[in-house]
C-alpha cells in the first residue's frame, strides 16, 4: 500500500511539474507579443513626427529633437522633451525585442536576465494561464515534470536515510 501511495506521489509531482513547465513558454510568448505591440505603438505615436523629420532633416529623427529643444518657446521646448523620451522608448523597444529574437534560447535568457520591468508586470497582470501544444513548450513541461518529480524523490530518500540512520542497529561482525 505505502509503495502504490509512492508511485502515485511520484505521478503527481511529474504532472505537477509538466503544467507548471508548460506555462513558462506561454508566459515567455505573451512578453514577446507584447514587446512587440509596444513597438508597434511606439511607431505609431512617432509616425508624425518621423514625417517631420524626413521633410525638414532628411529623416533624422535626433536632429528634430535638437531643433525643438533649441527653440525659446517654452512650451515647444518641452514637446522636444515630450519626443525625446518617446523616441528613447522606442529604441529601448527595439533593443529589447532584437535581443529577445536573437535564437531559440534568447527569449528566455532575456525574460529571466534583462526583461523591461514594466512590460514584465503588465504581462504577469494580464497572464492567461494556457498550454501552448508546441514541441519546445512539451519539452520543456516534460522535463520540468521529470526533474521535480527527480528532485523530490532524491529529497525524501535523503530525508528517509537521515531519519533511519539513529535508529540502525550495528551489523554484527
Amino acid at each position: 500500500m505505502l509503495t502504490m501511495l509512492r508511485d502515485y506521489l511520484r505521478l503527481l509531482l511529474f504532472f505537477a511539474g509538466t503544467l507548471a513547465g508548460l506555462q513558462i513558454p506561454g508566459f515567455v510568448d505573451q512578453y514577446g507579443k507584447s514587446l512587440q505591440a509596444h513597438l508597434a505603438e511606439a511607431n505609431r505615436q512617432l509616425a508624425g513626427f518621423q514625417a517631420d523629420a524626413e521633410r525638414y532633416f532628411g529623416g533624422n529623427l535626433e536632429q528634430l529633437i535638437a531643433h525643438y529643444a533649441a527653440s525659446n518657446d517654452p512650451i515647444f521646448n518641452a514637446g522636444g522633451d515630450n519626443l525625446s523620451s518617446m523616441a528613447q522608448r522606442r529604441y529601448l523597444l527595439q533593443d529589447a525585442l532584437q535581443r529577445f529574437q536573437r535564437n531559440a534560447y534568447s527569449p528566455y535568457s532575456e525574460l529571466l536576465l534583462h526583461p523591461l520591468a514594466d512590460i514584465r508586470r503588465e504581462v504577469w497582470q494580464h497572464y492567461s494561464h494556457n498550454v501552448l501544444l508546441k514541441p519546445d513548450a512539451m519539452a520543456f513541461g516534460l522535463l520540468s515534470g521529470l526533474l521535480l518529480a527527480m528532485a523530490t524523490e532524491a529529497l525524501l530518500g535523503l530525508l528517509w536515510c537521515m531519519l533511519r540512520w539513529p535508529w540502525r542497529r550495528p551489523q554484527p561482525q
